[in-house]
């Protein structure tokens, strides 16, 4: 065979070559389809092999149809590894890069109908927005904000183009009006704070009411709270807790507030600005003891999140030097609950015969001693029957 005809049948046998491997690569997809959806359980595993191959081949020869098809497949399945396919530069590519093309429906999420939305937000680390709020701050109309220049560092963070509008204690009244308009023409109005859950602590209580007032619907975006997150990680009782916030500022108030404070048994939240925290501390040590136990949460979720544990006392001595600086959240644990002892026959019998000797007739004696102790009347008569029943008959009939 001369040279010019092997040249030309190696030319054929490279272009069969190559036909079939576009073919076998096509299979290979459809293969990989297969697997991911009957042996999902292997994910980890078997199809991490079989998957991982990689074609030196550009995927133009993959319809456009079948590699969307492929790459949802994928999604179906988060617990397998990191797969990719070859581009014309052969360099793998992650799947998120192809998060644009792919449409992210959720059977469980609908479209943003009108109305308030509360809008948590995080208090120290924007990690911690949820998904959810990001889709709500992107579709809304409007976003009410606490201060719009704190607030347009978390949008610009997270490229959101919303436009801001200034909502805070200082123009809550006068804006409401004008909110509630908007709402009930059927825009959808977002509402944050600078830090966590808007109307705790914050404003939006007041736009709240005058929505459900008014059947407008108010939807809550869960997130992030100061106190939530303090009280989960304080080592104090959760499971009775009372949320005071900021105490008022008149000092007889104040004090009427803490008094109530004093005698729950519930963990005691409150918010607390750091130049009034030797201020607190002083008010509380009297009220409820210098013994009673207390954490200091100080900048929560931040670089120097930090939480101080001891006794209202030596919280009182270790604050007295230094004002510490950031938002704090205080926790106060509840009033003990002390057993009382019921006391012994000897002391009531003792409590009665001083009674006795004081004047009282046997029934009077018995009446007080039962109202100052814990035990039954019906067992204190019965005790003085036995110790003083002559005596105490004589007394009764005179």
């Amino acid at each position: 065979m001369s040279k010019r005809c092997r040249l030309a049948r190696r030319r054929q046998d490279e272009n069969r070559y190559l036909i079939n491997f576009q073919v076998s690569q096509h299979t290979k997809v459809q293969v990989q389809m297969l697997l991911i959806r009957r042996l999902p359980l292997m994910a980890n595993s078997a199809a991490t092999t079989a998957l991982s191959w990689r074609c030196s081949l550009p995927t133009s020869f993959i319809s456009t149809p079948t590699k969307l098809t492929y790459l949802k497949s994928l999604s179906l399945h988060p617990k397998l590894p990191y797969l990719s396919l070859c581009s014309t530069s052969h360099s793998q590519t992650p799947l998120e890069d192809f998060s644009d093309s792919i449409p992210q429906q959720s059977t469980k999420r609908g479209p943003i109908t009108p109305g308030l939305y509360l809008v948590a937000t995080p208090i120290g680390n924007l990690e911690d927005i949820t998904l959810r709020a990001l889709r709500v701050l992107k579709s809304v109309n409007v976003i009410l904000s606490e201060d719009t220049r704190h607030s347009g560092k978390l949008l610009q963070h997270y490229s959101i183009k919303t436009p801001l509008l200034s909502y805070h204690k200082f123009n809550e009244s006068q804006r409401e009006q004008t909110v509630l308009k908007r709402l009930k023409q059927g825009e959808i109005v977002a509402l944050i704070s600078d830090a966590g859950t808007p109307g705790i602590s914050d404003p939006g209580m007041e736009l709240a009411k005058l929505c459900v007032d008014e059947s407008i619907p108010v939807v809550p975006i869960p997130g992030p709270s100061a106190f939530v997150a303090a009280l989960s990680a304080s080592g104090l009782a959760t499971d009775e807790f009372t949320f005071v916030g900021f105490l008022p500022k008149h000092a007889g108030s104040r004090k009427e507030r803490l008094m109530l404070s004093a005698n729950e048994m519930k963990t005691q939240i409150f918010y607390v600005p750091p130049h009034k925290l030797c201020q607190f501390l002083e008010e509380t040590s009297s009220l409820f003891g210098t013994s009673r136990r207390c954490v200091i949460a100080r900048e929560i979720t931040k670089i120097h999140e930090e939480f101080w544990r001891g006794t209202l006392g030596e919280a009182k001595e270790s604050f007295s030097t230094h004002q510490p600086k950031g938002e704090i959240t205080l926790l106060v644990e509840g009033k003990p609950i002390y057993m009382v002892e019921p006391p012994s026959e000897d002391q009531l019998e003792n409590d009665l015969r001083e009674l006795i000797s004081k004047g009282h007739n046997l029934s009077t004696a018995v009446k007080l001693v039962a109202e100052g102790t814990s035990v039954r009347r019906k067992t204190v008569y019965s005790l003085a029957l036995r110790k003083f029943g002559k005596l105490g008959a004589e007394d009764d009939s005179s």
